[in-house]
């Protein structure tokens, strides 16, 4: 409505323009209560995963896939909590309403301390995505949250701190009901080598149909690891999205022939083995992150290399929660497409073929400390490679966030004794995903083509996640 002030007395024109802009300022005080999330630091997402990464390497049952699930979903969740502080970013709760996701909104009169709303995420989704894990490390849990919430409590005031810290959990409690809905992905730790949810048993002899599927190498359990995974839910990938190229794309298809394909890829992995130097140890060991007990896992990898690079850049909250979502729910698309795959095509280790063709006495470089096993393999099908799918993932997610020219040196696992963990540097993240996928043929355990189709599919699924509504 148009006011004329022509028709106003000059006093009642002055005392309803007061009392407009009074009203103005108002709605903009309630609307503007709470500071911008890029305002704070990323402290209380740092730590947290940070914290994640410590209980996720002594947590059994969580690789291959239940861990890159657990950082999708709280890094979706602290995301859509925070966004009505974050001006620039949308809200992706929309693309999941119809599978059941119903965050509660935020209240725009009232004021919030985001760092305590994403303390309050984490620390009541932590404790239920690892129910089961030992005491010490539930006890860390409990320690983080204790004492984030004692520091935000005294920067936000009483009020601010209750009001944030219980919105906090409501969205908290609201994404984990959604991830309770999904059969195949929730309590998958609880069975590693079947469901848990639906009480499936995969049987890997009854689908050992000729030469060339796979079956279980030894040293390890004997039986397949993740075998439904790939039916779990995805966050950006679509279910006919969910399968790789087939191996025929490399021109392999399985023949003891030695001018096939298949056998000089054989060949390859088994030469690169034979000279062993000390390159290729360690670019085999800096990039294994296979074992438990040993490191976190693959896919939680670039959560580390993503800690390293929001620490060294001093980023925001606001750039943190976009990094942590884009690179979990990147982790999660690529461990569900790639073990879809996986069990698709049912592809053999070159271990069990180079034993049966070349050399009886082969064994993989990888070596696990913790049990003095030697030549050890990953208890799944080969194609294609996880490491390497889920590392080009999780590469594209923060290439989008910090450059696909960001520079940085590695120091996951810096000053260890156990494998040589001697930081290693990079000129981009696709260069770190790409030496991340050749380690696996080092090590031995994956034909060449398993780590060069997982580099192109986790870039795929990267992008997939990248292209999601973030920003207008």
């Amino acid at each position: 409505m148009k006011l004329k002030f022509s028709t106003l007395p000059a006093l009642g024109g002055i005392l309803l323009m007061s009392l407009f802009v009074v009203s103005c300022n108002r709605d903009e005080d309630d609307k503007l209560k709470s500071k911008l999330v890029a305002e704070f630091d990323a402290e209380a997402p740092l730590e947290w995963n940070h914290l994640f990464l410590e209980v996720e390497r002594y947590a059994a049952g969580y690789r291959p896939g239940p861990a890159p699930r657990a950082l999708g979903y709280m890094g979706l969740a602290t995301y859509e909590a925070c966004i009505t502080g974050m001006p620039d970013y949308n809200s992706l709760e929309s693309l999941y309403s119809g599978s059941g996701l119903n965050i509660p909104d935020a209240d725009s009169k009232l004021e919030y301390h985001w760092p305590t709303v994403v303390n309050a995420i984490y620390g009541n989704m932590m404790p239920k995505f690892f129910a089961d894990v030992n005491a010490d490390l539930k006890a860390k849990i409990t320690t983080l949250t204790d004492q984030l919430d004692d520091k935000y409590q005294a920067e936000a005031g009483q009020k601010v701190y209750e009001q944030s810290k219980s919105y906090g959990i409501s969205v908290a409690e609201a994404v984990w009901d959604w991830a309770t809905t999904d059969p195949y992905g929730h309590n998958a730790y609880k069975n590693p080598f079947g469901n848990f949810e639906t009480n499936e048993e995969y049987d890997w002899q009854a689908n050992f149909d000729s030469a060339g599927d796979w079956e279980p190498t030894l040293p390890g359990p004997g039986k397949a690891m993740g075998p439904y995974f790939g039916k779990a839910r995805a966050f950006a990938l679509a279910n006919n999205e969910k399968l790789a190229l087939p191996p025929s794309t490399y021109f392999m298809e399985y023949s003891e022939e030695p001018n096939s394909e298949y056998y000089s890829q054989a060949v390859q992995v088994y030469t690169k083995n034979a000279a062993l130097d000390y390159n290729t140890e360690w670019i085999g060991e800096f990039w294994s992150d296979d074992l438990l007990n040993v490191t976190f896992s693959p896919g939680p990898r670039w959560t580390a290399i993503a800690n390293q690079v929001i620490d060294a850049e001093k980023s925001s909250l606001e750039t943190a929660l976009e990094t942590y979502a884009k690179v979990g729910m990147a982790l999660n698309d690529a461990a569900v497409g790639c073990w879809n795959s996986k069990f698709h095509y049912n592809i053999e280790r070159p271990d069990t073929y180079i034993k049966k063709v070349i050399d009886p006495s082969y064994k993989p470089n990888l070596y696990n400390p913790s049990t003095g096993d030697e030549g050890v393999t990953p208890s799944f099908p080969a194609y294609p490679s996880g490491h390497s799918t889920m590392g080009a993932a999780g590469a594209e997610a923060l290439a989008s966030v910090f450059g696909y020219s960001y520079a940085m040196t590695d120091r996951c696992h810096e000053n260890r004794t156990d494998f040589e963990g001697k930081p290693r540097s990079f000129g981009s993240f696709y260069e770190m995903a790409l030496e991340n996928a050749w380690s696996r043929v080092l090590l031995g355990v994956h034909w060449r083509m398993d780590c060069d189709e997982g580099v192109r599919f986790g870039t795929v699924i990267g992008r997939r996640v990248n292209q999601l509504p973030w920003k207008d």
